[in-house]
């Protein structure tokens, strides 16, 4: 029986892949249920916005994202993508509206007529009506769930597997995979019933990107910062400051906001930031999914699956 190591959104997505194409498996992770940096997720299909710094290969693996998810799991938004800026940062509008395709420029009455509760707030926008947005932890549960229903054991504080493995653990398969560096995501969870967004909202920061995730009645999830650092444990101040100051940006509603949680985590990326495909350790390793888990996982898994039940080629005689 083929094991799947690591209940991340690469592991599950994987699993589903295997398991739709009728392979016996199993998942194991050594960690606990709802520990690891996709727990952590912002869940944005947005192979366009993300294409602004990102390879082209992120986009080209994201494009199918979006169905892939919603024919398995429930929930997936189809709403679009909001980038807005301060007046100030204009030209980084500007900017992004040349590095990027999918987007069409939208003016004040634009903008309110998608967000009411952003009316007056900003001069100019960028909307990219293709992209969709989803709960990550929902999904995971999903997955998960549909994994059982076609009778997949999944094992979290599992020992270590033998047989045949797939190594999914993100940052945890460094002692496998020299060159694997983390990269720290720090979020917040806040509550805020007197703001009504439908879609995810991104702000054009001097740092880093922050974007606002609205996950329904009042839920909204903040992040994320990208710090080359492989430090654990909670979130910092500065980035706790930053995370305010850049939602208080968006909409001053959010200073009443309740904090429900704080998180940090540890992306798994390559030195060039592309996902990878590889054997070590007498594995195969899916890995490397840094900032694009949700994105780029379905078509990472489709693409291990197909080549894991291709028949084998006919021998002449």
């Amino acid at each position: 029986m083929m094991t799947i190591l690591g209940a991340g959104v690469a592991g599950l997505c994987t699993a589903t892949a295997l398991a739709e194409r009728g392979r016996a498996l199993r998942v194991l992770d050594p960690g606990p249920e709802g520990a690891g940096a996709s727990w952590l997720a912002g869940g944005m299909l947005a192979p366009d916005v993300e294409s602004d710094g990102a390879p082209a290969e992120v986009a080209r693996l994201g494009a199918m994202a979006a169905d892939w998810w919603a024919a398995r799991v429930p929930g997936v938004q189809r709403r679009g993508t909001l980038v807005v800026a301060p007046p100030r940062d204009g030209a980084e509008l500007d900017r992004l509206a040349l590095r990027t395709r999918g987007h069409r420029r939208l003016g004040p009455e634009g903008i309110a007529a998608l967000e009411p509760d952003l009316a007056g707030r900003f001069p100019a926008a960028l909307f990219y009506p293709d992209e969709a947005h989803l709960d990550p932890r929902a999904a995971l549960r999903a997955l998960a769930q549909g994994l059982r229903n076609r009778g997949v054991e999944i094992r979290h504080h599992a020992p270590p597997p033998e047989g045949e493995v797939i190594d999914c653990r993100g940052i945890a398969a460094r002692d496998a995979l020299p060159g694997l560096r983390a990269v720290r995501g720090e979020m917040m969870l806040l509550h805020c019933p007197d703001l009504t967004l439908t879609r995810p909202l991104r702000l054009l920061h001097p740092r880093f990107p922050v974007y606002l995730v609205p996950r329904g009645q009042g839920l909204y999830m903040l992040g994320a910062t990208m710090i080359e650092s492989d430090a654990t444990g909670p979130i910092t101040l500065r980035s706790s400051m930053e995370l305010m100051a850049a939602a208080f940006a968006l909409h001053p509603a959010l200073a009443e906001a309740a904090i429900l949680e704080t998180g940090s985590g540890l992306r798994p990326a390559w030195p060039d930031n592309l996902p990878r495909l590889s054997r070590a350790s007498d594995r195969l390793h899916l890995n490397g999914l840094y900032r694009h888990g949700f994105l780029t996982a379905p078509a990472l898994a489709e693409q291990l699956a197909d080549t894991l039940t291709r028949p084998e080629p006919a021998h002449a005689p």
